[in-house]
């Protein structure tokens, strides 16, 4: 398969499947031209890796996984930490995210919205007491 196949079969941009092939998580076969030469265990690693990404593991646990996955002496425990850690930190960024929202919310409730200059959004930003 050419890059526009795989790229088409796998769901992921050509231009990520050269980068993944640039940091050595799939290394296509290459012709005699030099064109990459995808095999059907590269479409399989790069679905792999789209899943994964698309859970938000970073690059690093996507080689860490595909690691695992390509080990067959591999134990479920090391996947599976791999996996709670990921879970942790989403978890971490939604604590952070649902923290900013109760504050963000706290703040447009306490301005006014009209035309006088006080506003406690600003206020806040800019580190000065809201008021």
């Amino acid at each position: 398969m050419n890059i526009g196949e795989v790229a088409e079969r796998s769901g992921i941009p050509p231009k990520t499947i050269r980068y993944y092939e640039d940091i050595g998580l799939v290394r296509p076969q290459r012709s005699e031209n030099g064109y990459r030469a995808f095999r059907e265990t590269d479409l399989h690693k790069l679905t792999f890796l789209g899943r994964a990404r698309a859970l938000g593991f970073s690059i690093e646990d996507c080689r860490t996984l595909l690691g695992l996955y390509e080990d067959e002496s591999r134990e479920s425990a090391q996947v599976k930490a791999v996996a709670e850690e990921h879970l942790s930190e989403i978890d971490s960024k939604i604590a952070q995210l649902q923290a900013m929202r109760q504050t963000l919310s706290h703040l447009v409730a306490a301005c006014h919205g009209d035309d006088r200059p006080d506003c406690p959004i600003l206020s806040d930003l800019s580190g000065a007491q809201a008021g």
